[in-house]
């Protein structure tokens, strides 16, 4: 009998503070209007002082396992995407790990930018497939704020800090039906972080590290022309119709690369997940987030079709197919 993996349970988690687009006007030279008009974003949640990675990624990760109906105990395998990890070492995995009293079992993070949450879920899904895991935990989760350069119109007014779960359980029929993953180094200096670990401390001791850096309109020219081969290549690898697919989860970047998405998948926009409103862009957070989001509201049922795409600084890219 072949062995699939199945989302069993969704959670997600969002700081207390929220940072509206009024608040940015005070503090930068953009409007509301701007704001909504190019990237339908109207609010972002900032974590506190106190909060990291890894205590967002627990409130979503106990959610994710309440309606699991399943305890940490029964945790065999964590991977997380994220990155904005608490520390160096050791990793945000094995910290979540530690935070819910989890002991011995792989726990480990990933750093795909955007695509971090399909990129964990897709390692979770063959642990599961192999029979490695009975039990694996998936999070998807950031604290951009920590790092965004809070003059840079461009793009302050982009990033929110959140946290998305799942878990995944064995099953006989395909839940995870397939994940498709890409990366391609060339356009990396469109979207990145400037400073690294292994370039030195120099500008951290200083204290005089900017923002990440984003040419906003390359991206988005790139992300659109790819996040459409993307929806071709998971469509006919699984033998899938556009017809067929019941709910568009996108990576909650801009509404209008969301709104492209649709149109090629010929979905009208009440059948696609739009969350970036209320929370930005969350990076690895924004999938999970939308899942639970939708799932939490009764839009998604059990049985039904979903497409999960996500596009990010790499550039990467990938998708899931979900049947819920």
């Amino acid at each position: 009998m072949n062995r699939y993996s199945r989302i069993a349970g969704t959670g997600s988690y969002l700081p207390e503070k929220i940072l509206t687009n009024k608040d940015l006007e005070k503090t930068i030279d953009t409007t509301d209007e701007w704001i909504r008009t190019r990237t339908g974003i109207e609010r972002r949640h900032i974590a506190a002082p106190e909060e990291s990675s890894s205590s967002l990624a627990e409130h979503a990760a106990r959610r994710a396992l309440k309606a699991a109906g399943a305890t940490p105990a029964d945790v065999d395998f964590i991977v997380v995407g994220t990155t904005t990890p608490d520390l160096v070492f050791p990793n945000t995995g094995t910290l979540l790990q530690q935070r819910l009293d989890i002991h011995g079992c792989p726990a480990f993070s990933l750093e795909t930018a955007c695509s971090g949450f399909v990129y964990a879920l897709s390692v979770a899904d063959k642990y599961v497939r192999l029979g490695e895991a009975q039990c694996a935990l998936v999070v998807g989760v950031e604290c951009l704020s920590r790092f965004v350069d809070w003059t840079d119109r461009a793009t302050a007014v982009l990033f929110g800090d959140g946290a998305g779960a799942v878990v995944l359980t064995p099953a006989d029929e395909p839940g995870v039906i397939g994940t498709h993953l890409h990366s391609d180094g060339k356009y990396q200096d469109l979207l990145y972080f400037p400073y690294g670990v292994s370039k030195g401390f120099d500008t951290l001791r200083n204290n005089s590290m900017d923002g990440l850096k984003m040419h906003g309109n390359e991206v988005f020219k790139v992300a659109v022309r790819t996040l459409s081969r993307l929806v071709d290549e998971t469509l006919a690898k699984n033998g899938v119709e556009r017809g067929e697919i019941d709910w568009l989860i996108p990576h909650q970047a801009n509404l209008r690369i969301i709104q492209s998405a649709a149109e090629k998948l010929g979905l009208p926009m009440e059948k696609v997940v739009v969350t970036v409103q209320d929370h930005g862009n969350t990076s690895a957070a924004s999938i999970p987030l939308a899942l639970d989001t939708a799932v939490r509201d009764g839009r998604i049922h059990r049985g039904q079709l979903l497409l999960l795409e996500t596009f990010g600084g790499g550039f990467t890219w990938g998708s899931a197919l979900v049947r819920y």
